[in-house]
C-alpha cells in the first residue's frame, strides 16, 4: 500500500512537476524501484528523436568501452594479485607500503626511458651507423687539459678474478668507461641528414624534466591523501566516531590479521584516550613543571644534535680516509680493498641503524603524546638518513676541489684534475656504491637476521628469545629505506644515467624480498599506521628527498 501511495505521489497531481525536475537525471539517481526506473528510461528513449537516440547510444557505448578498458588496464597492473593477497592478510596499512613501492618502480622506469630515449639512443645510433656522424667534446675556452679524460686507467691484460668483483661492486675498471657513467658521454652533437642533435643540451633538459616529472607526480598523488588527513584531524569527536563505527577493514580475510586489526583498533582508542589525558594534564601544569619539562627537552635535543654531529663527523672522516686510500694506488687484499671502497657506505648504514634506537629511547623522556612521539622520532630519522647523503657529497666535493696532494697549490681546472680527471664519474661511482650496498644490506638482513630469528622463535624455548618474538614489519622504517634509495637515485642519475634502470631492478627485487619476509618472518607492528596517513607521510618524506636531490644536481649543472 505504501508503494502504491509513493507511485501516486510520484505520478499523481504533482507528478508533472516531479518528472520535470528529475527527467534530466540518470535513472540510477532517482528514488524509485527498479521497475519504475526501467519504465522511466523506456519512456525517455521513446520521446527522443533518431539523432538524439543515436547520440545517447554512442555515449553509452563510449562509456562502456572506457569502463572495460579501465578494467583491462587494472588487470595488467604490476603485482595486482600479490598486493591483493597482502591486503587480505594484513590490511590496508601495510598495503600502502607495497603500493608506494610499485609507484617508485614505475617512476624509475619512466626516468630510465627518458634518459635512454633522448641521451643514450642518439649516441648508440651515431656510433653504429655509418650514415650518421658525431662530434666529440673539445676543450673549448677552458683549455684542452681540463677536458682530457684518458681511458688508459682501465685495466688491460690479465686481471685477477676478485678484481672483476670489486669493479662490479664499485663501478670502476671495465664499468667506468661504459654508458653507465657521465664521463663516457663525450659526444657534443650528432648530425643527422636534416638536423644536428645537441647531446649536452638534451642531457641537461632530461635532468630537469625527470626532476619536474617526479615533483608533479608526487604532488598529484599526495593531494588525495592530504584531503583525507585534513578530514581526519578536523574534529576529535569525529575521530572517535570513525574508529568505532567505520574503523574495521573489510578487506581482511585472514584470522590472525583480523585479530591483529581488532587489537590495533583497541590500541588506537587507548592512544586517543591517552592523548586526551595528556592534553588535560598539560593544561593543568604549573609554571614550575613547565620549566622543568622544557629544560629537559632542550637538554635532550642538544644531546640529539650532538649525536647527529658525531655521526656526520664519522661520515666525513670515513669519506676522506676512503678517498685518500684509493688515491695511493697501493695493492691491498680483496677484503681490505672492498672495505676501503665501501667505508662511507658502511658508516652511513651503521649510523642509520644506531640513531633510530637512540632517538626512540630519548623520546620516552620528553613527555610528548604517543602520536607526536611517532612523528617526531620519524622526523629525526628522516633528517639523519637524508642529511648523511648531503654530508657524503660535501666530503667528496672537498676532496675533489683540494689540490694539496699535488704539486700545484691552486687547481687550474677548479678541481683536482690529476686525481679526478672526470669528477662527475667519480661522484656517480659513489652513488652507485651507495645503491648497491643498500640493496645488499636489505638482502643480508632478511637472510641472516629475520630468517634465523623466526626459526629461533618457533623452535627455541629460551626466555629472552620468546620475549623478543618475531621481527616487526615497521612501515615507517621500511619506507625510509626506499626513500633513502630513491634520493640516491635522483642525485645519481645526473652522474650515472643508467641508475634509474638499476633502481627499477632493485625495487623489483625488494618487493619480493619484503613480501617473503612479511608473510614468513615478520608480524605487523603493534602500533598501527593508517593507510590514509601512511600515503601522505610517504609522499611528504619523498618530497623532502626530492628537494635534497635537487640541490647537488643544480650545483653540478651550474659547474
Amino acid at each position: 500500500e505504501s508503494g502504491v501511495q509513493d507511485r501516486k505521489w510520484a505520478y499523481g497531481r504533482g507528478g508533472r512537476t516531479i518528472r520535470g525536475a528529475t527527467e534530466d537525471k540518470p535513472a540510477r539517481e532517482l528514488p524509485w524501484s527498479m521497475e519504475e526506473k526501467r519504465k522511466h528510461r523506456e519512456q525517455q528513449h521513446r520521446e527522443l528523436g533518431v539523432c538524439s537516440q543515436w547520440r545517447v547510444s554512442a555515449r553509452h557505448y563510449l562509456k562502456r568501452m572506457k569502463e572495460d578498458s579501465t578494467v583491462f588496464l587494472n588487470t595488467l597492473q604490476l603485482w595486482r594479485s600479490d598486493i591483493h593477497l597482502i591486503e587480505g592478510m594484513f590490511g590496508t596499512g601495510i598495503l600502502s607500503y607495497f603500493s608506494f613501492l610499485r609507484f617508485l618502480v614505475l617512476l624509475n622506469f619512466v626516468m630510465f626511458l627518458l634518459m635512454f630515449s633522448f641521451v643514450m639512443l642518439p649516441i648508440i645510433v651515431s656510433r653504429h651507423s655509418s650514415s650518421i656522424s658525431s662530434t666529440l667534446t673539445t676543450g673549448g675556452a677552458t683549455g684542452g687539459q681540463c677536458s682530457v679524460y684518458s681511458r688508459s686507467s682501465s685495466q688491460k691484460g690479465l686481471v685477477m678474478f676478485h678484481q672483476h668483483i670489486i669493479d662490479l661492486l664499485s663501478g670502476t675498471g671495465f664499468l667506468e668507461h661504459t654508458y653507465l657513467f657521465y664521463g663516457y658521454y663525450n659526444v657534443e652533437s650528432v648530425s643527422f641528414s636534416h638536423f644536428s642533435y645537441n647531446v649536452p643540451l638534451a642531457y641537461v633538459l632530461c635532468t630537469i624534466t625527470y626532476l619536474l616529472l617526479s615533483l608533479i607526480w608526487i604532488v598529484k598523488r599526495s593531494a588525495a591523501g592530504f584531503k583525507r588527513k585534513l578530514i581526519q584531524d578536523e574534529d576529535r569527536f569525529q575521530s572517535f566516531c570513525n574508529k568505532i563505527f567505520a574503523g574495521w577493514d573489510f578487506c581482511i580475510t585472514n584470522e590472525n590479521a583480523a585479530r591483529l586489526k581488532h587489537s590495533s583498533l583497541l590500541y588506537e582508542l587507548k592512544t586517543d584516550l591517552e592523548e586526551e589525558r595528556i592534553r588535560q594534564k598539560m593544561a593543568e601544569r604549573s609554571q614550575k613543571e613547565k620549566c622543568r619539562i622544557y629544560s629537559l627537552r632542550v637538554a635532550l635535543n642538544l644531546f640529539v644534535i650532538a649525536v647527529l654531529v658525531c655521526c656526520f663527523y664519522c661520515i666525513y672522516s670515513a669519506t676522506i680516509f676512503s678517498q685518500q686510500a684509493q688515491a695511493q694506488n697501493q695493492q691491498y687484499t680483496f677484503i681490505v680493498e672492498l672495505i676501503f671502497e665501501y667505508l662511507p657506505s658502511i658508516v652511513i648504514t651503521l649510523a642509520n641503524f644506531i640513531t633510530p634506537m637512540i632517538f626512540s629511547i630519548i623520546i620516552s623522556f620528553e613527555d610528548y603524546s604517543p602520536a607526536f612521539e611517532i612523528r617526531f622520532t620519524l622526523l629525526r630519522c628522516v633528517f639523519m638518513r637524508l642529511a648523511s647523503i648531503g654530508v657524503l657529497l660535501f666530503s667528496l666535493w672537498s676532496q675533489i676541489t683540494s689540490c694539496s696532494w699535488t704539486e700545484d697549490t691552486v687547481c687550474p681546472c677548479g678541481y683536482n684534475h690529476t686525481l679526478y680527471p672526470c669528477w662527475e664519474t667519480h661522484v656517480g661511482q659513489e652513488m652507485y656504491k651507495l645503491m648497491i650496498f643498500d640493496f645488499l644490506i636489505i638482502g643480508a638482513v632478511t637472510v641472516f637476521v629475520e630468517f634465523p630469528r623466526k626459526i629461533l622463535v618457533n623452535h627455541c624455548d629460551f626466555g629472552l628469545i620468546k620475549w623478543l618474538g618475531q621481527q616487526e614489519f615497521s612501515i615507517p622504517q621500511n619506507v625510509l629505506e626506499i626513500v633513502y634509495g630513491q634520493t640516491i637515485c635522483w642525485i645519481g642519475t645526473f652522474y650515472c644515467p643508467l641508475m634509474p634502470a638499476i633502481n627499477t631492478i632493485k625495487y623489483f627485487l625488494v618487493f619480493y624480498i619484503k613480501k617473503v619476509t612479511l608473510v614468513n618472518n615478520c608480524r605487523p607492528a603493534s602500533r598501527p599506521f593508517r593507510a590514509s596517513s601512511s600515503n601522505f607521510f610517504f609522499l611528504a618524506v619523498l618530497l623532502i628527498g626530492l628537494a635534497l636531490a635537487t640541490l647537488p644536481v643544480t650545483v653540478s649543472i651550474a659547474q
